[in-house]
C-alpha cells in the first residue's frame, strides 16, 4: 500500500468503484428524477480537488459544475461523504486490514485568499463560527488534525482554526473515532495510541487509560525536570515505550498521503463542511484502494 499513489486528475478505478458503489444513495431516490451518475460525479470531485481546477473550469466532459458542486454540498451537509468513509474503514477492518496501532497528530494547511469571506454570522448546523480559518504568522491557516492506523490510511479528521492547540483537539478527534461492526458496538478502542510530545499532558493520558488504551507519548524535558525537582512528590515517570514509538511516523505518511492532492495541501474551500468532505473523499480514494 506503500505504493499507493493518488496523482493529479486519476478517476477512480473499477475495483475502488465497487467497493463504493453499494455505500451511495440510490440514485432513484431523488425527489422529481434521477441522480446524475454517481461515479461521473465523485471524479469530478476528485478532480477539482486532486488539481485545484477552479469550479467554473472543469473539464467539459463532467457536465455542468454547479450540479458537481451542489453534490458535494449537499452530501457533506447530510454526512454521507463521512458515512460511506466510515462504511469503508468498517469493512476493512471486517478483513483484518486496520492496524489498530493508531497515530495522532496534526497539521497545518495554508488557507488561501479564496478560503476568506464566508459570512460570520448564521453558519449552517456543524459548521464552526471561525469557518475553521486563523490567522497565526503564515497568515490564513487550517488545522487538521487526525488519527491514522498503523498502515498509514486516515480514521478519524477534526479541523480548527491554524493557531489552535493540538492537545485540545486531541478527545474530538478520539470521539470520531467509531468502527462499526457486523456484531456489538463500533470499535473506538485502539490496542495503542502513538503521539509526540505536544500531546503530553496528564488528561490526555488520564482519559486514554481510563479507557483502557495504552500510551505512547515521550514525556519533555521540561515535564521531566518539574517531576525530578520535585523529588519524591513527583511520582513516577510515565512509562514509554521506546520501540513502539518508531510507529508514530505512520501520521506523518498518512498526512503526505492526503497532501498530494493539491485542494487538501492548500485549503481554497469557505467552508469548513466543505474542505472536511474534501479530507473525507480524499480518505475514500485510499481505503478503497487498499
Amino acid at each position: 500500500m506503500d505504493q499507493f499513489v493518488v496523482g493529479p486528475g486519476v478517476p477512480l478505478t473499477d475495483v475502488q468503484w465497487a467497493r463504493i458503489e453499494p455505500l451511495l444513495p440510490d440514485r432513484t431516490a431523488k425527489r422529481g428524477g434521477r441522480w446524475r451518475d454517481h461515479r461521473e460525479v465523485i471524479d469530478a470531485i476528485a478532480f477539482k480537488f486532486q488539481t485545484e481546477t477552479q469550479w467554473v473550469h472543469l473539464p467539459e466532459k463532467y457536465g455542468n459544475w454547479r450540479g458537481v458542486y451542489n453534490r458535494l454540498r449537499m452530501w457533506a451537509v447530510d454526512g454521507t461523504w463521512e458515512r460511506v468513509f466510515t462504511a469503508l474503514v468498517a469493512q476493512a477492518d471486517a478483513d483484518e486490514d486496520v492496524g489498530w496501532a493508531v497515530s495522532g497528530d496534526s497539521t497545518i494547511v495554508r488557507a488561501h485568499q479564496h478560503a476568506a469571506g464566508a459570512r460570520k454570522k448564521g453558519p449552517s448546523a456543524g459548521e464552526p463560527d471561525d469557518h475553521a480559518v486563523g490567522r497565526s504568522r503564515g497568515g490564513l491557516t487550517t488545522k487538521i488534525h487526525l488519527a491514522a492506523d498503523g498502515r498509514c490510511l486516515p480514521l478519524a479528521f477534526h479541523l480548527t482554526a491554524g493557531q489552535a492547540g493540538d492537545a485540545p483537539a486531541f478527545t474530538e478527534v478520539m470521539a470520531r473515532l467509531r468502527v462499526p461492526r457486523r456484531r456489538g458496538r463500533p470499535r473506538a478502542r485502539p490496542d495503542v495510541v502513538l503521539a509526540d510530545k505536544a500531546y503530553s499532558f496528564r488528561a490526555i493520558r488520564d482519559h486514554l487509560r481510563r479507557r483502557g488504551i495504552r500510551v505512547v507519548i515521550p514525556v519533555p524535558a521540561d515535564q521531566r525536570s518539574h517531576r525530578l525537582r520535585r523529588g519524591s512528590r513527583g511520582g513516577r515517570p510515565p512509562a514509554f515505550d521506546r520501540e513502539t514509538y518508531k510507529q508514530r511516523n505512520t501520521v506523518e505518511r498518512c498526512v503526505n498521503r492526503l497532501k498530494q492532492w493539491r485542494g487538501i495541501a492548500t485549503r481554497y474551500e469557505k467552508s469548513a463542511t466543505i474542505y472536511l468532505a474534501g479530507l473525507h473523499i480524499a480518505g475514500i480514494f485510499l481505503w478503497s484502494a487498499r
